[in-house]
């Protein structure tokens, strides 16, 4: 089974991107919707003492948990600490469950693949991208989003460029739907060629 790591920053279609490899049927572990999972029931406890305030009714509000963090490194430090091995479990047990479930292909969507070295537990690495004033434009179109939050995660990111270069596949995100489509039918055609 190959196991194909997806990323790439905001706002360049990594969403959408791994929305098409689902409809073409490879199964997509994604990173960002296991932590809202995560969010979404009984708070970890280590979450819920570092971070009370970010407690309401018994869940976290994710909204003031990351205005405690966005421009906090040490608390975000701390937060993906706690975060991460959870996350990594979920990603541990899915990939097994496809292995079992005969999957030759599996994409991992990760959003923070490098800055986690998530990176080094898969066999190839696709990246999403698309110029940066088309980047720009997608993320500040987003509802609660400004210059300043937007700059924030970018800090946190690696470069695009880094990334690219890191990359056995890329996707060009800013020529539309159909162009997207037909770059991965490319790679699923390519990755299906080797024998693994």
């Amino acid at each position: 089974m190959i196991v194909l790591g997806l990323t790439g920053s905001i706002g360049m279609g990594k969403s959408t991107t791994a929305a098409m490899f689902r409809a073409f049927g490879v199964p997509v572990f994604d990173a960002d919707r296991c932590v809202h999972r995560v969010y979404a029931g009984e708070p970890p406890a280590a979450v819920a003492a570092r971070f009370p305030e970010a407690v309401v009714d018994g869940k976290i509000d994710r909204g003031r948990l990351g205005s405690q963090v966005l421009d906090d490194r040490e608390a975000m430090a701390a937060l993906e600490e706690m975060i991460h091995p959870i996350v990594e479990s979920e990603r541990n047990k899915f990939i097994c469950d496809q292995k079992k479930g005969g999957a030759r292909i599996v994409v991992l969507d990760v959003p923070l693949l490098f800055e986690t070295d998530t990176w080094r537990r898969v066999d190839a690495i696709i990246v999403v991208t698309a110029p940066k004033e088309v980047q720009r434009e997608r993320v500040l179109s987003r509802d609660l989003m400004d210059e300043d939050k937007f700059f924030n995660i970018l800090k946190r990111q690696i470069p695009d460029t880094k990334k690219r270069k890191s990359a056995q596949f890329i996707v060009k995100t800013e020529f539309g739907f159909e162009s997207v489509r037909r770059q991965i039918r490319n790679v699923i055609a390519a990755l299906a060629q080797i024998d693994k």
